[in-house]
C-alpha cells in the first residue's frame, strides 16, 4: 500500500516569515523531508496554516490521508485567538475521522487542549537546545512509540509553553526536570495522537538557527549573556552538525549520539509510521 501523509506546518504566515529572516527551514519542510526518508515511496503532502484554516491540495480532505504529522508553531496555546481556536478544531476534525496523528512541541499542546487538558506558560522560562534526562515513565516504556528507545535520552527542543493538565484522555508517557509532560498519548474516539514536547525532526543546524532568532528572549530570560553569545553558540551547533566527528563541540556543549545519530534522534517518528500508520491499526482504518 501506497501510503500518503499529511505535514501540517502550524506557523502562522509571520512565523514562517521570521524563520526566514534568519535562514531556518520551514517546520513544515523539515517534517516532509524526514517522512521521505523514513517512508520511501509515500506521498507527502504540505499544509501550511493560513487563517482561517490548512491549506490541503485542492480536492483533498482530511479523511484521504493515511496519517498526520503536526509541526512545532510560533503560536500560542492557551491564547483564545482564532488561529488556535482553528487548529485545535482540525485536531478534533482529526481525531473523529480516525486518522492517526504525529507531532511535537506545539502539536502536544494540541493534542492535549483538543480533548480537555490545559497548557500555560511555562514559570521557568525557554527550554531550549538541548532537552536533558528525558525520562520515560512506565505507560511509556510500555508504548510502541518508544520501542528501541532508551529509558532516559537528550533531545533537541525549543519551547516555552508547557502541559499543566493532561486532561481525561491523554496518558503521560516521559518526563524531565524541566516540563514534566516530555511526551503524550491521546486516544479520543476513533483517532489517536502521539506527541513529544520536544523535536526529533531538528538537526544541530535547526537548533542553531532557531537559537538566533530566539536570541532575544534567550538572553533576557539569563540563558545567554549577549547576541554575540548566542551566535557563537550557533556556530558551535553548526560546525558540530558539518562534522559529528567534532569531539572537542560535543563535548563542549554535552551533544551525545542521542542526539547527533539520526536514527536514535528519530526512532519514535520511524515506530509511528511502523506501528500506527504502515500496520492498518484500527485508529488508521477509515
Amino acid at each position: 500500500m501506497r501510503l500518503r501523509l499529511l505535514v501540517l506546518d502550524a506557523y502562522d504566515d509571520a512565523g514562517r516569515r521570521a524563520l526566514s529572516s534568519v535562514g531556518a527551514t520551514h517546520a513544515g519542510v523539515l517534517y516532509a523531508r524526514l517522512l521521505e526518508r523514513l517512508c520511501p515511496g509515500a506521498t507527502v503532502d504540505v499544509a501550511s496554516f493560513r487563517e482561517p484554516g490548512f491549506a490541503l491540495p485542492s480536492g483533498s480532505t482530511v479523511a484521504d490521508y493515511d496519517g498526520v504529522v503536526w509541526t512545532g508553531s510560533n503560536l500560542t496555546i492557551h491564547q483564545d485567538t482564532p488561529a488556535v481556536r482553528d487548529q485545535l478544531a482540525f485536531a478534533r476534525q482529526s481525531l473523529a475521522a480516525g486518522l492517526s496523528s504525529f507531532g511535537s512541541c506545539w502539536a502536544a499542546q494540541v493534542a492535549v487542549t483538543a480533548t480537555g487538558g490545559r497548557c500555560a506558560a511555562n514559570p521557568k522560562g525557554r527550554e531550549f537546545g538541548i532537552g536533558r534526562q528525558i525520562v520515560l515513565t512506565a505507560a511509556g516504556r510500555a508504548h510502541p512509540m518508544f520501542e528501541g528507545k532508551a529509558s532516559v535520552f537528550d533531545a533537541p527542543t525549543s519551547h516555552e509553553d508547557h502541559v499543566v493538565e493532561l486532561g481525561p484522555h491523554a496518558t503521560l508517557l516521559a518526563s524531565n526536570e524541566f516540563s514534566v509532560v516530555q511526551a503524550v498519548s491521546v486516544e479520543h474516539g476513533p483517532g489517536s495522537f502521539w506527541a513529544v514536547q520536544y523535536h526529533p525532526e531538528f538537526s544541530l543546524f535547526d537548533v542553531a538557527r532557531l537559537g538566533v532568532l530566539r536570541a532575544p528572549q534567550l538572553v533576557a530570560q539569563g540563558f545567554l549573556r549577549s547576541r554575540e553569545e548566542a551566535e557563537a553558540y550557533a556556530a558551535e551547533l553548526e560546525a558540530l552538525e558539518r562534522d559529528p566527528a567534532r569531539k572537542d563541540i560535543a563535548f563542549r556543549l554535552g551533544i551525545g549520539p542521542d542526539v547527533l545519530d539520526v536514527e536514535r534522534r528519530t526512532r519514535e517518528v520511524a515506530n509511528w509510521i511502523r506501528r500506527r500508520v504502515a500496520s492498518g491499526s484500527p485508529s488508521h482504518e477509515r
